[in-house]
């Protein structure tokens, strides 16, 4: 298969068959080939499962401009139930980089935390100190007075403390990795718009022309109402979104999300997934302009079970079973500069006490963001955005001034409105991963993890009632 080769990332694992005699014949597909699915579909595989991973190529997906932040001590300091998800994604990193056997980018690199005030150090200082008991693997946190030795760019007025057990890693890479091994062991990717018919089985919509359908594909852009409090619509009931919602969750972290760039639209109605109008059968459920970017014929995969994985848009995915799931797209727009002739491989990740995030990569490559907008399914890359990712970055490391822009990406992050991420069956035989927001790639593959199980009828590897779905 075109993309992910067999013989490549194969297994080392002696657990590969672990269960195999006892599940070879079931049938899963996973909708979605984000990380989170890319994580399922490769547990599933690694049990014998028959897994079929339908792609569905939506611009602005997640996975693909993931900055590649693994760090979560510092985060959810009241929210034991988002920290719980992302410190143990963050814990299974090294065993999943020795099983998958290549480069997946993944590097402990360490978190310089920066303040120009170090009193503003303290409480996450406190915060540290207090969980350092139960995750070890941060490491023996420590005060650096001059962080510009670690990372040359940065103002020569910052304080800082450096979290040693803190990675980077490159999440394109992890999503390919996982989905090489998953074909490795069997798995078929297609690729199509797949939607759930009402007794949970899937209909998969394929291109006429074999193209990739965009974003569009499930929910237009909206215009911002002026003076509406921003909400999430669902059921014909508003969702108003809190300050916690709008930091994607994180409350009183330590690395708040930045506030919108000014102008930049926040709609009451841009998160809602599209209605499906009376009448319409559930061979034909689907979101306004699917039917010009998937005009080919329906086909009905065969399952025993399915996992949702597919991002911002597994509302719309869920529609037809009669659920709604408050699930909306938060964009993030991030850049990527270029320090010719620097070795950036191994300096720190930044994280300021308010945006932007910074870290470097092999390849003199520097990696700054991200904004945080509620806009919609609007996977654009603006002006406002840019500008803002630009001048915060120079605010906190002016020695990129001279750096050179090589590149912009732009995400669609998954935020579930009552709290934190969505995990669990909708039905006996749906399951939904969802909502991870700005920690998808550190809890992404974790969370394929317990889709993976759930949907093989396993107990999963943590108790996941704080994450299930309420369908009342």
């Amino acid at each position: 298969m075109a993309g992910y080769p067999h013989g490549k990332g194969r297994i080392r694992s002696s657990a590969q068959l672990t269960s195999a005699a006892i599940i070879v014949t079931m049938r899963v597909v996973v909708i979605g080939s984000g990380i989170v699915g890319a994580g399922a579909a490769y547990q599933l595989s690694r049990r014998g499962a028959a897994v079929t991973v339908v792609d569905g190529g939506y611009q602005g997906d997640a996975t693909q401009a993931g900055a590649g932040i693994v760090c979560p001590w510092v985060d959810h300091p009241e929210d034991d139930d988002w920290y719980r998800l992302t410190r143990e994604g963050a814990r299974r990193y090294p065993g999943l980089v020795e099983e998958l056997g290549e480069d997946i980018g993944y590097a402990k690199v360490g978190a310089l935390l920066v303040a120009e005030d170090p009193a503003d150090l303290e409480p996450v200082r406190s915060l540290l100190r207090r969980r350092r008991p139960g995750a070890p693997e941060m490491g023996e946190i420590t005060d650096v007075s001059t962080p510009l030795e670690l990372f040359p760019p940065l103002s020569d007025t910052l304080s800082a403390i450096l979290v040693p057990g803190a990675a980077r890693v490159d999440g394109r890479a992890v999503r390919d990795a996982l989905l090489r091994a998953a074909v490795s062991m069997g798995a078929g990717v297609r690729t199509g718009v797949a939607t759930l018919t009402p007794d949970g089985r899937v209909l998969l919509r394929c291109p006429e022309n074999g193209g990739r359908p965009g974003a569009q594909d499930l929910a237009p852009e909206n215009a911002a109402v002026a003076g509406e409090t921003p909400a999430v619509a669902v059921g014909g009931t508003a969702h108003p979104l809190t300050a916690q919602d709008r930091t994607g969750g994180q409350g009183a972290s330590w690395r708040q999300a930045a506030p919108s760039a000014p102008g930049s639209r926040v709609s009451a109605t841009a998160t809602a997934s599209p209605t499906v109008a009376p009448g319409t059968t559930a061979s034909a459920t689907v979101a306004p302009g699917t039917a010009a970017a998937a005009a080919g014929e329906a086909v009905l995969l065969d399952a025993d079970a399915v996992i949702v994985a597919a991002g911002a848009w597994a509302g719309e995915v869920c529609r037809p079973l009669g659920v709604e799931l408050p699930v909306f797209p938060r964009r993030g727009q991030i850049l990527h500069a270029t320090l010719e002739g620097v070795d950036t491989a191994w300096w720190p990740i930044i994280l300021p006490r308010m945006g932007p995030y910074l870290l470097g990569f092999p390849e003199s490559r520097v990696v700054i963001g991200a904004t945080v907008e509620d806009v919609g399914f609007a996977p654009r890359v603006t002006m406002g955005g840019l500008d803002e990712v630009i001048r915060a970055g120079l605010r906190v490391a002016p020695g990129l001034f001279n750096a050179t822009v090589t590149e912009t990406r732009v995400g669609l992050r998954p935020v579930y409105a009552p709290g934190p991420a969505l995990i669990g069956p909708l039905t006996g035989r749906v399951v939904v991963a969802t909502g991870l927001s700005a920690y998808g790639l550190t809890a992404g593959p974790f969370t394929g993890q317990i889709a993976a199980a759930l949907a093989l009828g396993e107990t999963p590897p943590i108790d996941i009632t704080p994450y299930a779905p309420n369908t009342r």
